[in-house]
């Protein structure tokens, strides 16, 4: 096992923290972000209050609404989250630069080499927490280990104000401890799909072989086979690669109209083109992206021959995934496109290569993907 020291720092329910300490009268009582319950908004986020009845971020805030009617339903001063995210950055910066953004409130810090020369990552996050509610007035949750994987899962074990420290000796039974979704990469799909294999927990998914993981989820395989070992090379990147660009778009009414939602995702074709140029990239890979009237979500995705740069070529590959949709059966609630698989990253952690063979463009037929 390495010697690294990596450090994951989450913010506690950052937003709703953030409204709760600059509104006193707040604190204690179910607050979810996100507008309006009457709107067709979702919970952006929520403290712990609320989650208490069952109210998560990504839920419409009708239905959090109909959970806990009492609850205080409020937006956010999104100048107030910057400034405190802003401080909570230059925290990390006072003990390190190999810091990893995750997002306004979440972070990965490499402190095996670090600028107050403590040898102790444990010693080091107990000074990042404390910083952090000194400076900000809000509490942080760290997980502390030699890899991403384990440190990010320790962070969120004892949450809020949490501090989990999982040492090398102790990181294999910790593992195989684990709920299968606890495991990074594990989504809903994924997770049913482990279940109907019997694998429930770290300890199931440690007894299959290499190529059995890769039978049963292809790339993936050799990540979950070297993961469940407690194998993570993977940097703290101090520059993070954006994986996708893409728009996306929630309809102030819900749309059936097949013609006038074909036209939207013109609209929205030629936008990603536009940000594609400004961002020089070249996709492989085009994804529509559709939720329905009932919250219902579904991806459909096609990787084509051949790089993807107009939207005249985006929409191609879009109006062949359409059929695979219920698109102009069942109301629309959201559309978007999103672009993915850049020139460049074909290769990815394991060495996996992707390599096109010489056809004729009129011999290919492009390789689908689908998944929900």
């Amino acid at each position: 096992m390495g010697q690294r020291k990596i450090i994951h720092v989450d913010m506690d329910a950052f937003f709703a923290a953030v409204e709760e300490r600059d509104h006193p009268e707040y604190r204690g009582k179910p607050l979810i972000i996100g507008g309006d319950p009457k709107s067709r908004g979702v919970v952006s986020t929520c403290n712990y209050e609320a989650r208490k009845y069952g109210i998560h971020s990504a839920m419409p805030t009708a239905t959090a609404y109909k959970l806990c009617p009492h609850g205080i339903f409020t937006g956010c001063d999104f100048e107030r989250i910057k400034e405190a995210s802003l401080l909570v950055h230059e925290i990390f910066h006072k003990y390190t630069d190999i810091v990893e953004p995750l997002s306004l409130d979440e972070a990965y810090l490499d402190v095996t080499v670090n600028k107050i020369n403590e040898p102790s990552a444990t010693i080091i996050a107990k000074k990042i927490k404390q910083d952090i509610l000194s400076a900000t007035k809000l509490t942080a949750s760290a997980g502390v280990s030699y890899n991403k994987f384990i440190a990010k899962v320790a962070s969120d074990m004892n949450k809020p104000d949490g501090l989990t420290v999982i040492p090398p000796e102790y990181a294999q039974d910790f593992i195989l401890s684990l709920p299968i979704r606890k495991f990074w990469g594990v989504g809903k799909v994924t997770e049913k799909k482990m279940i109907q294999h019997g694998i429930t927990s770290g300890k199931e998914l440690y007894k299959y072989k290499r190529y059995e993981l890769i039978e049963l989820f292809g790339k993936a395989g050799p990540f979950f086979y070297d993961i469940v070992r407690g194998i993570d090379n993977r940097e703290v990147e101090t520059h993070r690669v954006r994986k996708s660009i893409g728009r996306e778009k929630t309809f102030s009414e819900d749309i059936t109209d097949k013609e006038r939602l074909v036209e939207f995702l013109e609209s929205v074709a030629q936008k990603v083109e536009s940000d594609l140029r400004k961002q020089g990239k070249k996709p492989l890979t085009v994804t529509l992206k559709v939720t329905y009237h009932d919250f219902t979500k579904i991806t459909r995705s096609i990787t084509a021959p051949g790089y993807i740069t107009k939207a005249k070529e985006i929409m191609l590959y879009i109006n062949s995934l359409i059929p695979k949709t219920l698109i102009g059966q069942k109301p629309v609630r959201l559309l978007g496109i999103s672009t993915s698989n850049f020139f460049g990253e074909e290769e990815d952690k394991y060495g996996i290569m992707q390599f096109w063979l010489p056809f004729k463009p009129e011999e290919i037929a492009p390789r689908l993907n689908f998944y929900d």
